[in-house]
């Protein structure tokens, strides 16, 4: 079966439009189950002049309820290529997560309303591998310690839990051919290497391979196949994917430029100090000759002052003979 690639903003964001399969997406990945799901809509959009269409930058969040009636709040990036501008986006965006008020739940404390931050969950899908871990699910989980002790405290402080988050973090390139547990499999939908030989932007998987419960995901990513403005939105994020990776190629090559003209810079600056060097032992060396002829000029004055001196002593001798 032919299916929509997911690592594309578009699909993904098809995808997660369905709430009982974004449920059932989010809940795999957490590992536990979630009473409910209720998205905030976070994408931003870039319109593309002279088309019908808007390509989405998918940046999704949504409140879950858990089923002790708690709530958190999960956001989901999805990354395809690495750029060096990534972490300083996601950091913005965690952070205007944690500022917006919409991210908050009300409570009641002795008959009156206190509003309370959300956990935040962060779940990033990522399209190429980190530079020293290796692992399809990386998660990454907050504990607590006594410092002194070394000891590991229980229980769940409102403090902590507003200013720290857990996080997964999915290496699409990492995924596994035989799959391990349940959320390999369901992430094996994501699998790169499952790409048809002549169009990235289609997968082929076998439907049943696939629990029941998986298959509502399927059948929507196969139907995405056949969905004219998700195919033409594709075709436009790998122009822009295109355009930012020429545009980092132009960049590294006008670094290079600036280092070398910076290396040659140097050196210039290097043979001008050298130079301004030799100079000025040249300019001492003269003055010091200048010095030397100044003495010998001395010296040869005074050699004629005695000179003029015992002339006149033999004209005076002279005159006396």
């Amino acid at each position: 079966m032919q299916i929509a690639n997911p690592i594309y903003d578009v699909v993904f964001k098809h995808l997660l439009e369905d709430n009982d399969i974004a449920r059932l997406l989010v809940a795999t990945i957490l590992g536990r189950e979630v009473a409910e799901i209720s998205p905030l809509p976070q994408e931003k959009t870039i319109p593309m002049e002279q088309r019908r269409f808007t390509v989405y930058r998918l940046d999704y969040s949504a409140r879950i309820r858990n089923p002790d009636g708690g709530y958190e709040q999960v956001i989901i990036e999805i990354q395809k290529a690495k750029f060096p501008a990534d972490i300083m986006r996601f950091r913005r965006y965690l952070g205007n997560q944690y500022q917006r008020k919409e991210n908050t739940f009300t409570i009641r404390v002795d008959g009156k309303e206190q509003k309370k931050h959300l956990h935040i969950v962060a779940i990033y899908f990522l399209g190429y591998p980190l530079d020293r871990l290796w692992a399809p699910v990386i998660q990454v989980v907050r504990q607590c310690y006594d410092i002194t002790t070394g000891e590991r405290l229980a229980g769940s402080e409102e403090f902590i839990e507003s200013l720290t988050h857990d996080a997964f973090i999915i290496q699409i390139p990492a995924l596994r051919e035989e799959c391990k547990t349940e959320l390999e499999q369901l992430l094996s939908l994501f699998d790169q290497r499952r790409a048809t030989p002549n169009d990235e932007h289609i997968l082929e998987v076998d439907e049943t391979a696939y629990p029941e419960k998986y298959r509502p995901l399927v059948r929507l990513l196969h139907r995405a196949v056949s969905n004219e403005e998700i195919r033409d939105v594709m075709d436009v994020e790998d122009e822009i994917l295109r355009d930012f990776e020429n545009l980092e190629r132009h960049i590294d090559r006008q670094d290079e430029i600036i280092e070398k003209q910076g290396k040659a810079l140097g050196e210039k600056d290097k043979a001008l100090e050298e130079q301004g060097k030799v100079l000025g032992e040249k300019d001492k060396a003269l003055e010091e000759q200048g010095k030397a002829l100044q003495e010998q000029g001395k010296a040869l004055g005074e050699k004629d002052k005695a000179l003029e001196e015992k002339e006149k002593a033999l004209e005076e001798l002279r005159r006396q003979l």
